[in-house]
This record gives C-alpha cells, sequence and structure tokens, in this order.
C-alpha cells in the first residue's frame, strides 16, 4: 500500500480552497506515514513554523501522560478519583472513578473553573471542593469540556510530584520527538496565531436542517471563551481540556507515535486499550449518538456515525483521534498507517459550515493511499 500523489494533491486543494475563499484567515495540514511526515503545508497568514491553540486536541497528550502513569502501576482507573485527590470528594463526588473522568461519564460536565483559581494547584483544589454534580456518576455521558481534565491534571500532579505540564512534555512529547506544547510560558509563545472570529451563527433553519434540533446546546465554549487563548497568561496556565498549542505537523506525528509506540513510551497492553477498546457506549445526552470513547480517545466505529465523531466519512473503523473546537482536526487510522493534523486560527461560528469542512478534509485524508 503507498501513498496516492493526486489524493494527497485534493487533500491540500481542499484545505487551501477555505483560506482563499476568504473563510480562514490561515491553516495548516499535515499528512503522517510509517513515522514520518508525507504532507505538511501552511496556508494564508501563517507559514510552517506558525502554531495554533488547538483546543481539545489536547486532551490526546494528557490521556497520553495517563497512559503512562497507569502502566507504571501509578495510577488505576477503576480506583476513586479521592483516592488520588482528596479534595474532589464533596458533594456527591467522592463515588467518581478514574475511568468515568477519562470517559465523561463522571457527572460534572459543568463545573466551573476559570482566572485566576486555574493558575495554581491550590486554586484548583478549591474549587474541585465547590463542584457539584449534574447527574449520577456513569449513568450518561455528556462531554466535559474542560472540568474532567483538571481532574485528571490534579491527579498527575498527586502521583507524580511533578507538575502535569512537565510530565506531559517528559512522557509524552519529547519521547515522541516533539516540542513542549502545554504550558508555554509568555517567552516561549512567538509565532502562535491569534484566533479569529469568522463567519456568522447558523440560522435556527440550518442548524434544525442539519441536526433536527432547534438549538444547539450551550457549553462553556464559546467565542468569548475561546478569544481568552490569544491572552499569552492563558497560553501559561496549560488548560489541560484544551489549552496547547502546536503546529499541524506535531498533531500528525502524534498520532503516528500512537501507532507505532517508538521507544515504547506506553505499555503495549495500555495503548492497545487505549487506542482500540471502546469504554463508553453511552448516547450523547444531546444527539443520541453512542459516545464510541475509549480511555482519552474518540474511535471512528462501524455505525456510520464516524463524521459525527469527527474523523470524517471514509476512515476504517478502528480509525481514533480526538479533535478541537473551530476545527481543529487529529487522527490516525491503523488500517492505512496514515495520521492527520489540521489546525486554523479562524474559529468558524457557523455551526454547520465547520463540521462540514472538518468532514470534507478527513475524508480526503483518509483515502491517501492505494493498494
Amino acid at each position: 500500500m503507498g501513498i496516492d500523489n493526486e489524493k494527497v494533491a485534493a487533500l491540500v486543494a481542499r484545505a487551501r480552497r477555505e483560506v482563499d475563499d476568504g473563510f480562514l484567515p490561515s491553516s495548516q495540514v499535515a499528512l503522517a506515514r510509517d513515522g514520518e511526515l508525507i504532507e505538511f503545508q501552511a496556508f494564508g497568514d501563517a507559514t510552517t513554523e506558525t502554531r495554533y491553540a488547538v483546543f481539545s486536541c489536547t486532551k490526546a497528550f494528557v490521556a497520553g501522560a495517563m497512559w503512562a502513569l497507569i502502566g507504571d502501576g501509578l495510577v488505576d482507573v477503576g480506583r476513586r478519583v479521592v483516592d488520588y485527590v482528596p479534595e474532589f470528594g464533596t458533594n456527591g463526588k467522592d463515588l467518581i472513578t478514574v475511568e468515568q473522568v477519562m470517559l465523561h461519564t463522571s457527572g460534572f460536565p459543568h463545573a466551573p473553573l476559570g482566572p485566576p483559581q486555574w493558575a495554581t494547584p491550590a486554586g484548583r483544589l478549591e474549587a474541585f471542593a465547590r463542584w457539584h454534580l449534574n447527574w449520577d456518576p456513569g449513568s450518561s455521558y455528556e462531554y466535559h469540556p474542560t472540568s474532567a481534565h483538571w481532574v485528571l491534571a490534579a491527579i498527575i500532579d498527586a502521583v507524580t510530584g511533578a507538575d502535569y505540564r512537565d510530565v506531559v512534555a517528559e512522557r509524552v512529547t519529547t519521547p515522541a520527538g516533539l516540542p513542549r506544547v502545554l504550558g508555554l510560558e509568555p517567552d516561549e509563545q512567538d509565532g502562535i496565531a491569534p484566533v479569529v472570529l469568522v463567519g456568522e451563527p447558523a440560522t435556527a433553519e440550518e442548524i434544525k436542517a442539519t441536526f433536527g434540533v432547534d438549538d444547539l446546546p450551550e457549553t462553556e465554549v464559546t467565542p468569548e471563551a475561546i478569544l481568552r487563548f490569544n491572552d499569552p497568561a492563558i497560553i501559561a496556565v496549560g488548560v489541560p481540556g484544551g489549552g496547547a498549542a502546536m503546529r499541524a505537523c506535531d498533531l500528525a506525528l502524534y498520532y503516528q507515535a500512537l501507532l507505532h509506540n517508538p521507544g515504547e513510551m506506553w505499555k503495549p497492553d495500555v495503548l492497545a486499550d487505549a487506542t482500540s477498546v471502546v469504554r463508553n457506549h453511552l448516547p450523547d445526552r444531546w444527539t443520541g449518538i453512542p459516545a464510541n470513547r475509549s480511555l482519552g480517545l474518540i474511535l471512528a466505529g462501524d455505525d456510520g456515525y464516524s463524521n459525527i465523531r469527527g474523523l470524517g466519512r471514509t476512515v476504517s473503523p478502528g480509525a481514533f483521534g480526538h479533535n478541537g473546537a473551530g476545527g481543529q482536526l487529529a487522527w490516525a487510522d491503523p488500517a492505512t498507517g496514515l495520521s492527520l493534523g489540521y489546525c486554523t486560527n479562524g474559529y468558524d461560528q457557523h455551526a454547520v459550515r465547520e463540521p462540514r469542512r472538518g468532514t470534507a478534509i478527513s475524508s480526503l485524508a483518509a483515502v491517501c493511499t492505494n493498494n
């Protein structure tokens, strides 16, 4: 199975078109296989050295640190969070397991944590103590945009005695041959493209026709929240659910590491579990579509919903990844060995156009091999 250069060219042209047509100020697209980049291009107000806020693509890197600690025997996902972070166990949260947190079934998707409290371990623990449940843990699935990963960060801090941002660098990005991506100090932030709001919100008619509902659910992921990540102090915090900054090539090459486990970064059984075993089949509380989540990733599945899960229409059922708000794409497909990274600093407010763009780019990327 080789690379089809014409299909790669079609992928690049589709990514370029969004910038050429004025929908996005800049973007990057990267495709990799066999641990190496096949293609990496930048468009618009960007070069291949430009970095982007990748929002929830960050979650896979924090998950990577958790997998390393699971392999070390320092974390058991069947244990309760309070076994590692006692301060968490208030208001009925004492029964929540680490697994439930990693699967977004832990019941506190709307728990608030922002500046200045999120900048220190003490401030984060104080916030945990005030958090309440939205529903019984394990009974339902609703995506936790940031709350779950603040808990994972606290667990990493507790079991290592180190800062979670340093652990991500030492156990994940450095062994994968990548630069530090989380918790960048202001003097390390040169070349990060500022997030720009683009597009107009979709109309009620467009929402109804596309999603079958009258309104999209309100979450903490708002344009105002996204624009916070233009603040160097916010990037320095290293929000574990969405605060990393990197290039599209870094995303693509990280997912190559997940395919090939260089230097046995992770225990093979732990990595196989994380990249292939669906532990959360519960339906999404909004769409009703099964979650298809592993310990930290989303799996494409064979039920026809791979595009709804952000992985395009043409990946194999075994493809896995985790995208980010505003159109960031990151996945790998074991069937072809391909991995994709796509970044933009244009936060498209049109809730129909943005996922269609992602579906088109991912679907073109997934067929860039020939038999």
